[in-house]
């Protein structure tokens, strides 16, 4: 070992990783560019956002939080992969799950308005579906998704048919929500007194 030489392993330079992580953000908002219409939307209408997401696994909250300022907006979001999640966390029926399964109208819709509610929020957006290759145990094909948003007595739910992979399903996925809570946002404004239940 030379003397005063140091053994310590080399580490990549921080602004390097600084610019990593400000390209990696600039490329999530970029390739969603309606999270930053939504977000622009919300501000003006002082409204907040909340999303409980399954095959998406935390693309949608990603695209959202890529945006600058969405703090303003965003309250947060449940990841709600198992059925056991959707149950514990968002109070999605097990009667309903077992009876239609979790890739379905109605536990979207269901998920949707209960983050808004559980998270406080007054626009939820929900996404489940078989995002592929493989169906993994349901019978609904690979490609089905459900993409649901509520915003106040208001709950709109858009089926998809993806035939791509399975990151270019997410991305689908993830582009109809936030087209669906646009909508919901232009068509509503301020939203309405949350309905009682939810």
């Amino acid at each position: 070992m030379t003397a005063g030489r140091s053994l310590r392993a080399e580490e990549p330079p921080v602004p390097s990783a600084r610019i990593d992580k400000v390209t990696a953000q600039a490329s999530l908002a970029a390739a969603f560019p309606e999270s930053t219409v939504l977000g622009e939307r919300l501000v003006e209408l002082g409204l907040s956002i909340a999303v409980a997401e399954s095959c998406t696994g935390g693309l949608l909250g990603a695209a959202l939080t890529a945006v600058p300022g969405s703090s303003r907006y965003m309250r947060g979001g449940i990841i709600a992969y198992s059925d056991a999640v959707k149950v514990e966390l968002l109070g999605v029926g097990e009667e309903l799950l077992g009876r239609l399964g979790a890739v379905s109208a109605e536990v979207a819709a269901a998920m949707a308005g209960s983050v808004a509610g559980r998270l406080k929020a007054d626009l939820g957006l929900a996404i489940t579906g078989v995002a592929g290759p493989g169906a993994e145990g349901t019978s609904k094909p690979v490609g089905l998704i459900y993409v649901a948003g509520c915003l106040g007595a208001r709950v709109e739910v858009v089926e998809l048919r993806e035939r791509g992979d399975r990151e270019a399903n997410r991305a689908a996925a993830v582009n109809a929500a936030l087209r669906l809570g646009s909508t919901l946002v232009a068509a509503g404004g301020p939203a309405a007194p949350p309905v009682a239940g939810r």
